[in-house]
């Protein structure tokens, strides 16, 4: 029976709402109903050539639903479980597993490649990053599934594949926020609104959103911040008179343009942390000079999928959702259906809203 899915044809190419087959799951497979998707700048970034990924793609990769078949050895879950989605599975064997960097391993990508589904004319179809989480249902490896654990609503399950991930992960492991710290977070959508949750749940004593829509003061001071800036040339200057003239602690971008990269280093008191979260593009050169480096003492690193380790952070953030620390319902901004992609993609660019997720 054909599912319904977003289909991207080609790199730059419309979305297409399509019929596709979708195959029995095979070993070490698992066939899941989707409940909810979030829409990612990731998204975005692979429907636009910023990342590559092999085409004709389903693309999706935040997502959350019920498990309906499962293929010869899978045990972990079952059909009726509710499961989120894990679009960068650790192979267990690599390098950087082997140093236990999972978030950086090397095979995390390589279902990518795999031919998945066809569509009616049986072209064949990728899924975009593992998972294809942009359609009714999906076949997926077992690797790419972790149980929900309960009290956690599936349509808010899914912003845990990502979104949430990425901005508690910033927070907690790339950033390493502590009690009494102040925060800066920059770019308000789906990871930085987690992020404005996490430094709150970190214990952060003064946090800042920053970004360039005034619409979205509401919803950051809703997640956490404690002030909001409007994104300028003059934002640096502005929280660092909101830190005693000193900066904030941690500053952590989640925008992947070289200006709020650099305003967020600059935002960052002597010795302190920024953390890179947004992925941009290999035009957006950032630069600082040598004596600089040298003067302010700070840490600049980059951020893969927050440093996290998504078995063992999943129910970490479910434990946090069930003792009203976490709330993944404020995030989701709107609510949509599979045509509305193209909109959400369009809003992302023009700044506006947190997290569009498709709701089946």
């Amino acid at each position: 029976m054909a599912v319904r899915a977003a289909v991207l044809p080609a790199v730059g190419a419309p979305l297409e709402i399509t019929g596709i087959e979708l195959p029995d799951p095979g070993p070490g497979q698992v066939r899941v109903r989707l409940a909810a998707a979030g829409v990612c700048h990731s998204d975005l970034s692979l429907s636009n050539g910023t990342m590559r990924v092999p085409v004709p793609a389903v693309l999706g990769h935040e997502g959350a639903g019920t498990v309906i078949a499962v293929g010869e050895g899978v045990t972990h879950v079952a059909p009726g479980s509710l499961v989120v989605l894990n679009w960068a599975p650790a192979c267990g064997s690599c390098h950087a597993c082997g140093l236990g960097e999972v978030w950086l391993c090397a095979n995390a990508l390589s279902g990518s490649a795999d031919v998945y589904a066809r569509t009616a004319d049986g072209t064949e179809l990728h899924p975009g990053l593992n998972v294809a989480a942009f359609a009714e249902e999906t076949v997926v490896s077992a690797s790419c599934v972790l149980p929900v654990p309960d009290g956690v609503d599936p349509v808010d399950a899914a912003l845990l594949g990502c979104a949430v991930l990425t901005g508690y992960g910033a927070v907690h492991y790339s950033a390493g926020v502590r009690p009494g710290e102040t925060v800066a977070v920059f770019g308000v959508g789906g990871v930085g609104l987690a992020a404005l949750q996490s430094a709150r749940i970190a214990g952060a004593s003064r946090i800042v959103a920053v970004d360039v829509s005034p619409a979205k003061e509401e919803l950051a001071r809703a997640a956490g911040a404690t002030d909001y800036v409007l994104a300028s040339d003059t934002t640096p200057r502005e929280i660092r008179a909101l830190t005693g003239k000193q900066g904030v602690d941690v500053a952590v971008e989640c925008v992947g343009r070289a200006v709020s990269i650099r305003a967020a280093w600059e935002s960052t008191r002597r010795g302190g942390r920024t953390t890179v979260v947004g992925i941009g593009g290999k035009d957006q050169q950032v630069t600082f000079n040598a004596l600089e480096l040298f003067h302010w003492g700070r840490t600049l690193s980059g951020c893969v999928y927050g440093n996290t380790d998504p078995a063992r952070d999943v129910p970490i953030l479910a434990d946090h959702v069930r003792q009203g620390r976490l709330d993944l319902s404020t995030l989701v901004t709107d609510r949509i259906t599979l045509e509305d992609i193209p909109a959400a993609f369009d809003n992302m660019l023009a700044g506006k809203g947190g997290r569009a997720v498709v709701v089946f």
